[in-house]
């Protein structure tokens, strides 16, 4: 009876081995649209060329667990979006549609963690009404605050993604985060220090086979990684942390091909595409 039960008893512990080194998250890179024609990299990194140019793209990130929780990183925007419209914002296509070529409807997404709350970040997450938000105590407070007040900075920021926020918080659905190197949802941690906002955050993400830097806006493009260089003044409060941040995201992705930057379109040529602006990361 044993000998005959040995050939099932191995395949049972073969398939339990593979599920249990099977990811625990895939994360894929969605590009939901493009700046309308191609800018000089000086205007993304300091000191940098004004001769190159590059393709901006504007990007939203989907953490899909085996356990069948999907997290967005950012929501994206509205193409109705005024400031959109004058940034330049092109060939657009609703976060949410994005999502379909996956087969995720915006109902599956149970939770958004928004790196900062400019509005092609966080214009979106009225298209996921059921998604809980995760954003940093500091930015949320600055964001709903201070950044109104006479004199203060609210570059970026729209008055009506301000209000749903409120809203979304006053229905229960925000969490605030307080401060770096907190692990929000098991294998998910997120990180601060570089201040593009008042306290922008990143999210680092444990796949079960590597660990995966969703930097967003805390890398604008590839040249502020591969030269550790800022943005220009206007994209960061603290140049310096901006810097130290990006040398720490080295030391916590598995490989430095897995920072993903925030609006660099040469993103789509580094991994497999599996729907037209859709890349898999891992």
């Amino acid at each position: 009876m044993k000998k005959a039960l040995a050939p099932v008893i191995a395949i049972i512990c073969c398939c339990g081995m593979l599920y249990a080194q099977s990811p625990a998250y895939e994360v894929y890179a969605i590009k939901y649209a493009m700046l309308n024609q191609p800018t000089p990299v000086s205007n993304w990194v300091d000191k940098g060329s004004e001769k190159d140019s590059l393709d901006i793209a504007f990007m939203i990130w989907l953490i899909k667990g085996k356990t069948g929780k999907n997290i967005l990183v950012d929501a994206g925007c509205s193409g109705d979006l005024q400031a959109a419209i004058e940034f330049g914002v092109s060939k657009y296509t609703r976060p949410d549609s994005m999502l379909l070529k996956l087969g995720i409807k915006a109902e599956d997404i149970s939770d958004i963690i928004i790196s900062h709350p400019h509005w092609d970040h966080i214009d979106g997450i009225s298209f996921f009404a059921n998604a809980r938000v995760w954003i940093q105590k500091e930015d949320y407070d600055y964001y709903v605050g201070q950044s109104w007040q006479q004199n203060a900075n609210h570059g970026g920021f729209v008055k009506r993604d301000v209000l749903q926020l409120v809203e979304r918080n006053m229905e229960g659905k925000v969490t605030l985060v307080n401060g770096d190197n907190q692990e929000i949802i098991p294998g998910i941690k997120v990180y601060t220090g570089s201040r593009h906002t008042f306290n922008s955050q990143y999210a680092v993400v444990n796949t079960g086979y590597e660990s995966i830097v969703i930097a967003s806006d805390n890398v604008w493009i590839y040249s502020n990684l591969e030269k550790m260089l800022p943005p220009p003044s206007y994209g960061t409060f603290d140049a310096k942390g901006y810097t130290d941040a990006m040398k720490r995201m080295k030391t916590l992705a598995s490989k430095t091909i897995y920072i993903l930057p925030g609006h660099d379109d040469q993103l789509f040529k580094k991994f497999p595409m599996v729907a037209d602006g859709i890349v898999r990361i891992q």
